[in-house]
């Protein structure tokens, strides 16, 4: 029987049929895809084939059909397996919010290099506007503009407010949608608002850290009443970058990729080379300075090391 997976939560995933029945599977032997160390085979959006055990409500999945796409990130601080957040995905929309808790530049870069490596339109969700000052409205603008003039597109919502939520649930109609953002961004609170029947648990922020605390502990696909399916993720300290060499990380960054190839060397890495053209871009103001550093700091800190940018 064919089916989609929907949640896992480690040994075991639910699979929902093309009946609409749901089935608890277990993994027949030792899954490994080609070409990947990672510590889940199994990723929400699967499609799979499993097989029903006689005498017992449960399956054995036997098969992963071929992924269209997925989102990876390294699984653990210098570790050098990876982790699958989601596979065959229309889009992947990072929550991010400018205080309580504050996403940097830095982690946003990550997730968007890594979409763009996966071929995956990639979106930035700026939530908690209602929290802002003067100050912050002048930097939400200055990274909102950025972003925008790269080609992202961006939205600014309030839950709490209920802010541009009608925004949301256009964007996300009839599409598979990632959520994904650090704990404490409002990533279940948000869904929650758009679809309210779902009652995600959510959580508070941390008075001494500042920093969310983990509501949402597995990765898990919600229906949609407009047609979508959304999958919810558990909160995202770090966003450490894997499957990677070190040249293909400037062809990741849409404004460099538009300049590197007038570089005068092939193997240019737009760091210190003569005749280059992303560093002349960069030089003219047409490269940003934080996209800029936060790429030398991806590729000059042991290589995909989990630490965070400003």
């Amino acid at each position: 029987m064919d089916g989609l997976v929907i949640k896992s939560t480690g040994s075991w995933h639910t699979v929902r049929d093309n009946s609409g029945n749901y089935i608890n599977c277990k993994i027949k032997g030792q899954f490994r895809i080609k070409g990947l160390k990672t510590t889940n085979p199994i990723a929400i959006g699967d499609r799979v084939n499993f097989v029903l055990q006689e005498k017992e409500d449960i399956g054995v999945i036997d098969k992963i059909y071929e992924r269209t796409n997925y989102i990876i990130r390294k699984a653990t601080k210098l570790s050098k397996v990876s982790h699958i957040i989601a596979s065959n995905l229309d889009q992947a929309i990072v929550i991010v919010t400018l205080t309580k808790p504050r996403t940097s530049t830095g982690f946003i870069d990550r997730f968007l290099l890594t979409a763009e490596a996966y071929h995956i339109p990639a979106i930035i969700i700026f939530n908690k506007i209602d929290l802002y000052d003067e100050l912050l409205w002048k930097k939400h603008n200055e990274i909102k503009v950025l972003y925008e003039e790269i080609g992202y597109q961006c939205y600014e919502v309030s839950v709490l407010e209920k802010i541009n939520i009608d925004q949301i649930k256009n964007l996300l109609k009839d599409k598979t949608s990632l959520f994904a953002g650090h704990s404490g961004v409002g990533k279940s609170a948000l869904i929650n608002e758009l679809e309210s029947t779902l009652n995600i648990k959510t959580g508070e922020i941390s008075d001494f850290h500042k920093k969310g605390k983990h509501t949402t502990t597995f990765a898990e696909m919600h229906d949609l009443s407009n047609g979508g399916l959304l999958i919810d993720t558990p909160g995202i300290k770090e966003f450490g970058l894997i499957n990677f060499e070190v040249s293909e990380v400037a062809e990741r960054f849409p404004e460099m990729r538009k300049y590197m190839l007038n570089c005068k060397f092939n193997n240019c890495t737009h760091v210190h080379e003569p005749g280059c053209a992303v560093l002349k871009a960069f030089e003219n103001g047409k490269i940003s300075y934080s996209r800029y550093k936060n790429y030398l700091n991806i590729i000059n800190d042991d290589y995909f090391s989990e630490k965070q940018f400003n």
